[in-house]
C-alpha cells in the first residue's frame, strides 16, 4: 500500500470536499462522438453543436419544447390490462414494464396532453422511445384514441409524434390490432374537419409507421431520423440490391415526395405555429356561406319555357 493513497488522497480529499464530478455531465454524441456538456446540450434541445445530429427525447421533454411557455395539461388515458397473455421469454412481461415505468417515470410509452402552439388549440401524443422502445399496445392505442376524443372536444388540431420500433410483441394480436385502432382515431379528428399533422422522429418503424404516423394532413420529419416499415438489412437481403445512401432517412423520404419538410428541432415550433395559423384561417374561411347560383335565363324554371325576355 502506498503511503501517497492510503494517507496524503483522503487529506486532500477532505480539503476539498470530497466530491467526484458525477458522470453526467458530459454526454457523447452518437454520430460524431463529439463530447458535449450536458448544460450546453440542453440549451441546444438536445442536438449536437458539432454535426447536427438530433438525439432522442422523452416525451415529456417534447411538449416541454413544442407548447407556448412549456405549459399544457396532461390528458388522462384509460388503463388497460397489463399483461393479457401472461407472456414471458426470458423475463417476465410484467417485470419488463414495471423497469420501463421505473426508469422513464411514465405508466406507459405514450404521453397525451393539451395547451397551445403559437396560441392554436392543439393536442399532442407524443412517444417516449425510452419506453420498451416506444413499441405500440394497447395502451397506446387507448392513449391515440383519447387524443383524438380531446381534440374533438376541444375543437383543436391533432399532432402526433411518434418514435417507435413498432408492435409490441408481448401483446401478440392485440397489439397488432392497434393498427387499424389508432386509423380510427385519425378519422375521428378528420371528421370533424380538424387539422392532423405527424412529427416523424427517430425512429419511426413497423406497424407504426404503416398505420397512423403516415397518414396526416401534413408529414414533418426531424433530420436525419430513420422511418421505415421493414429494417435496411431484411430489406436488403429480400431484393438482393444494395441499398440508395441515405436509405429510409428523412431526407430520402423528402426527395420522393413522402414527407412534406424536414425541420429542424430549433425551427420545429415556429414551424408549427405558422402551419395551424394558416390551416385555422382556411378553415374559418372555407365555412363563409356559398352564393347561390342563378338560374339559366331565358327559361322559366316551373315549366321550362321562355319567360318573353
Amino acid at each position: 500500500m502506498s503511503w501517497l493513497t492510503e494517507f496524503v488522497r483522503p487529506k486532500i480529499r477532505a480539503l476539498v470536499g470530497g466530491n467526484d464530478v458525477p458522470d453526467n455531465l458530459w454526454q457523447k454524441c452518437p454520430s460524431c462522438e463529439q463530447m458535449l456538456f450536458h448544460r450546453e446540450l440542453e440549451e441546444n434541445l438536445n442536438v449536437c453543436h458539432a454535426c447536427g445530429h438530433h438525439m432522442r427525447l422523452s416525451a415529456t421533454q417534447r411538449l416541454e419544447q413544442l407548447f407556448d411557455d412549456a405549459a399544457f395539461k396532461r390528458v388522462a388515458v384509460p388503463a388497460v390490462t397489463p399483461d393479457p397473455l401472461k407472456f414471458r421469454d426470458s423475463r417476465r412481461y410484467t417485470d419488463r414494464l414495471r423497469d420501463a415505468q421505473n426508469k422513464s417515470g411514465e405508466r406507459e410509452a405514450i404521453v397525451v396532453a393539451h395547451g397551445t402552439i403559437g396560441g392554436q388549440p392543439v393536442v399532442v401524443a407524443a412517444f417516449d422511445f425510452g419506453f420498451m422502445g416506444g413499441s405500440m399496445g394497447q395502451a397506446v392505442g387507448a392513449g391515440l384514441l383519447a387524443a383524438a376524443d380531446a381534440a374533438v372536444e376541444k375543437e383543436a388540431a391533432l399532432i402526433a409524434i411518434p418514435a417507435s420500433g413498432g408492435a409490441r410483441m408481448q401483446e401478440g394480436m392485440l397489439s397488432l390490432v392497434q393498427m387499424p385502432r389508432s386509423v380510427i382515431a385519425v378519422e375521428r379528428v378528420r371528421e370533424a374537419g380538424l387539422p392532423y399533422i405527424v412529427i416523424l422522429t427517430d425512429p419511426t418503424t413497423g406497424g407504426v409507421s404503416a398505420s397512423f404516423a403516415m397518414l396526416g394532413d401534413i408529414q414533418i420529419a426531424e433530420p436525419g431520423a430513420t422511418i421505415g416499415f421493414a429494417g435496411k438489412r431484411v430489406i436488403q437481403d429480400t431484393v438482393r440490391e444494395e441499398l440508395p445512401e441515405g436509405f429510409q432517412t428523412a431526407e430520402h423520404l423528402q426527395e420522393h415526395g413522402q414527407v412534406d419538410m424536414v425541420v429542424p428541432r430549433s425551427e420545429l415550433r415556429k414551424q408549427l405555429a405558422t402551419i395551424l395559423g394558416l390551416l385555422r384561417k382556411t378553415g374559418i374561411e372555407t365555412q363563409a356561406p356559398v352564393p347561390a347560383i342563378p338560374p339559366p335565363q331565358g327559361k322559366n324554371e316551373r315549366d321550362g319555357t321562355n319567360d318573353g325576355s
